[in-house]
């Protein structure tokens, strides 16, 4: 009889985590390794969190807290969601969970049904498809592509639902691609979701602080209050606050719902660290000031990588919209053979061959569930994704 559960075997690792690994590994091992796999700011958390972190402590903030939250931290969250989205909750609409995910793991959990289905664009971020699998659903891929930006269309969407369908996922910017729905293409969507009240919508907004060339962020609900009642708008405060080790993810959605997710946490994760509610408490009250000057440097960063994967052979590279990630088509190098070898027959050989060969680990495009890409995270220094683009253009020059 097999230790695993049913529902754990139709899950898999997250490929991300397992790339991060496997450079560190080698890394370990002596290699010279650049790892561009992990999904993380390069940045310190600001000193004015860290401190209010170091003040919890000192004033014994260590106990159990809320299920969900302090009454402080959703309250700041509410002034948040008012003052840079424009949408309206009371701290008992909000949520506070441990990381962004456990947002949407106890959503999903709350709600989901066995034969349930989550329509999940694709490429999607690795673990909304796992999460809706634990969580007894079932996700139900709708692929997006190069040419209309990785971005649903409102007459797919239209086309995929069904009575079964409970959810949608949507993600701007995106992790993977960094594309970002503009006001207007969330508005084709929500015309969509207007006609279909039995579908409810998650939308995960962790990059938006993380948006380029004056891009103007919008959230569904903030442009069709219509929809504000089933509605899920997650955010936190690991990318724009350079915080993930702090593992604080929150959400703001309709009553019933939060208190279904509050009940899940009762039983499984319980309250989030004490500490790190009351540093992003700080995050999200106090200055800031770091927020432009970031997001002009992850510019920078996205223009060189960008430009220089472009001028690789074989690669194709859209320049994205936000978040810290490109998702580059490497389609041109399939079927082809790399300097050891072997063939390139998907994005996992390619991605798996350029490791081998020049040190450098990127995350497949499969693991996103959408092929034949790559994803590069250029949250690191300019120099550091120099050395890495070089390599790449001489893994692929070398390809034949």
């Amino acid at each position: 009889m097999s230790l695993q559960s049913a529902a754990l075997s139709r899950v898999k690792p997250s490929a991300t985590l397992a790339a991060d690994q496997k450079a560190r590994e080698l890394k370990a091992q002596g290699r010279d390794v650049i790892g561009l796999a992990a999904g993380e700011p390069d940045f310190d958390t600001p000193e004015n969190i860290k401190e209010a972190a170091i003040k919890a402590i000192r004033d014994g903030k260590t106990k159990y807290t809320n299920v969900d939250g302090i009454p402080e931290l959703k309250e700041a969250i509410c002034a948040k969601f008012q003052r840079e989205n424009g949408l309206t909750y009371k701290p008992s609409q909000i949520n506070v969970s441990p990381g962004g995910k456990p947002v949407i793991y106890n959503a999903m959990v709350a709600t989901l049904n066995p034969g349930d289905e989550v329509i999940v664009p694709t490429p999607y971020w690795v673990s909304y498809w796992d999460i809706v699998l634990l969580a007894g659903g079932e996700p139900k891929a709708l692929a997006t592509s190069a040419e209309t930006g990785f971005k649903l269309q409102p007459e797919q969407l239209e086309a995929a639902i069904t009575p079964k369908t409970r959810w949608v996922l949507l993600n701007s910017p995106s992790n993977p691609s960094g594309a970002a729905y503009t006001r207007a293409e969330l508005r084709a969507l929500a015309d969509v979701l207007l006609r279909h009240p039995q579908v409810w919508i998650l939308t995960d907004d962790m990059y938006e602080h993380l948006v380029f060339d004056d891009f103007e962020f919008t959230t569904i609900a903030q442009v069709e209050p219509g929809l504000f009642d089933r509605t899920l708008t997650m955010n936190g405060v690991s990318k724009a606050y350079a915080m993930t080790g702090w593992r604080i993810g929150y959400a703001g959605g309709p009553e019933p719902l939060i208190n279904l997710m509050r009940k899940v946490m009762s039983q499984s994760t319980s309250n989030p660290t004490s500490i790190s509610q009351w540093a992003a408490v700080e995050a999200l009250n106090g200055t800031q000031e770091f927020i432009k000057p970031n997001q002009k440097l992850f510019q920078g960063r996205r223009d060189l990588v960008v430009s220089m994967l472009n001028q690789a052979t074989g690669i194709q590279c859209p320049t994205p919209e936000g978040a810290f990630y490109v998702y580059p088509s490497c389609e041109g190098l399939i079927g082809k053979t790399a300097p050891s070898g072997n063939v390139i027959n998907s994005d996992q050989d390619f991605a798996n061959e350029l490791l081998e060969s020049e040190g450098v680990a990127v995350v497949h495009g499969a693991a996103f569930g959408l092929s034949p890409f790559f994803r590069i995270s250029y949250a690191t220094s300019n120099q550091v994704l120099e050395d890495a683009c070089t390599r790449i253009q001489r893994f692929c020059a070398a390809v034949r």
